[in-house]
């Protein structure tokens, strides 16, 4: 599309004239909640596992860690292939096959217990409540073990296929519906779902378990899934077709074809195709995914692992618990500030969006540090920690909605999907190590009592995951930084 010429004066003055639609930001709500869904969706075991799972399957921290971080392998790898579905259905379709695959997932986890009595007894059809009853009267613990973690396992594993294609719709939608300018500011409002997510979690799982029993919480929260597919069945259309944006909307989104901070992007980069292999090609495709591997843990771990940090060391239940979390991730909605500085960079320092971007991104890796402190000076109260955790968390969804950002200011629209799969599986990699890991430690800490940097037991075993989390974003930086110094726009050969 080409912008009013001053050989057009009359047509100008009339789009000057024409107040701008913000469709756009309709747009954006909806991502909004899709990604509040996913993460409610991936946090419901997390909140129970421990007051409900433990009793009627006998599990262990160690195999806890094995579903979580077997989770993020499958992750992992659906991410590599999420992208480029995606890239293929292009969005509308393919948000609706992810967000439709993941709610499905959630909702088969409130049947594994039904599944393990009809496994191990031939009761297939007992109900919720009978399934308990049955698995009850099973000798063989182990065996009871084993087979719901399998079971769980294969649930976890459709999860994470699903959701697997959500950050890379998201992200394709936002470079569709927003100039490179506003991507980032964008990007952490829709990802700030996550943190309303968190924050929705303990003041409704743990309550709907309770009430109802734990299969419920996954099927009432596994349920907004399909509830979203409507709303996006019929509110999403490319831009230029969308009878909701109009005229000047549609020029304001596309202000970086004609030129933007003097860096060239010319219209046809937008519409040639990068065969898979050629995205691993660039520089840029490793900076992403390095960053990624780094940081995505680290997040997954104060996701999954804080309710089971509070039960272990301050002896919380889910429902005793349900405060402090909720407010630590009230804090994390400070993360909105990490879309508004790099867009501050960029219009008031006049920097380009990578520039502006990697400066942000460096003020929000010192932050983390603070977790540093978080189990030394735990014994004050347990509110020492939570605060330090939601700040960690809070600039984690900072850098998350710049390092998103940066794939759509290098790569051309028609592989943003791709590569930020790629780096999501990367960042996947990761977290299967953080968590599988930390289940294999806290167990085996609690077990022998390790001691490690004065602390005892699980303690120990805290503070040596907590101290990881603190120095990651600042070697994600520097690697990154290192890889790409400075800004560089792809164009497919």
């Amino acid at each position: 599309m080409s912008v009013s010429t001053i050989a057009e004066p009359k047509h100008k003055k009339e789009t000057v004239a024409q107040k701008i639609s913000n469709y756009r930001w309709t747009i954006c709500a909806l991502l909004f909640f899709t990604v509040t869904i996913n993460y409610l969706d991936r946090q419901v075991l997390s909140w129970i596992w421990k007051d409900h799972l433990v009793p009627e399957f006998h599990w262990t921290d160690s195999d806890y860690g094995s579903i979580t971080g077997l989770f993020s392998i499958f992750y992992a790898a659906a991410m590599l292939f999420a992208g480029r579905f995606v890239d293929w259905m292009d969005t509308k379709k393919g948000f609706l096959w992810a967000i439709g695959v993941w709610s499905l997932g959630a909702c088969i986890h409130a049947f594994c217990g039904i599944a393990t009595s009809g496994m191990l007894t031939g009761n297939w059809f007992v109900g919720f409540e009978g399934a308990k009853n049955s698995i009850a009267t099973v000798g063989d613990t182990a065996l009871v073990l084993s087979t719901s973690v399998s079971l769980f396992i294969f649930a976890r594993f459709v999860l994470a296929v699903g959701e697997a294609g959500n950050f890379p719709a998201a992200i394709k939608a936002t470079a569709e519906y927003f100039p490179k300018k506003d991507r980032a500011l964008a990007t952490s409002i829709f990802n700030a779902g996550a943190t309303v997510g968190a924050l929705a979690a303990p003041v409704t799982i743990p309550f709907i378990a309770e009430a109802w029993g734990w299969e419920m919480a996954f099927i009432v929260i596994g349920g907004l899934g399909f509830i979203w597919m409507g709303f996006w069945i019929f509110m999403y259309q490319k831009p230029h077709v969308h009878p909701k944006v109009n005229k000047a909307e549609l020029e304001y989104i596309q202000q970086d074809i004609v030129m933007h901070n003097q860096v060239s992007e010319p219209a046809i980069a937008a519409e040639k195709k990068m065969s898979f292999g050629e995205c691993f090609g660039y520089r840029q495709t490793w900076a992403f995914a390095f960053g990624k591997f780094m940081t995505d843990g680290v997040w997954w771990f104060f996701l999954f692992w804080t309710p089971a940090y509070l039960k272990d060391i301050y002896k919380m239940d889910s429902t005793q618990s349900s405060l402090p979390i909720f407010v630590l991730y009230a804090i994390t909605l400070l993360s909105i500030i990490g879309g508004w500085l790099p867009t501050y960079f960029v219009d008031k320092k006049k920097m380009n969006p990578y520039e502006g971007r990697m400066k942000a991104m460096l003020i929000f890796a010192f932050f983390p540090l603070l977790a540093l402190l978080a189990q030394p000076l735990g014994y004050i109260s347990y509110w020492v920690p939570v605060i330090i955790i939601g700040i960690a968390g809070a600039a984690h969804q900072s850098w998350s909605a710049n390092i998103f950002s940066t794939v759509g200011d290098m790569f051309p629209k028609t592989a943003i999907a791709t590569v930020t799969g790629i780096g999501g599986m990367a960042g996947g990699i990761g977290s299967f190590l953080i968590n599988k890991g930390s289940g294999i430690l806290f167990t085996h800490a609690g077990e022998t009592q390790m001691r490690f940097a004065g602390f005892v037991g699980k303690e120990a075993g805290y503070f040596i995951i907590f101290s990881i989390c603190a120095v990651a974003y600042l070697i994600g930086w520097v690697v990154m930084k290192s890889l790409v110094p400075k800004m560089k726009i792809i164009q497919p050969k």
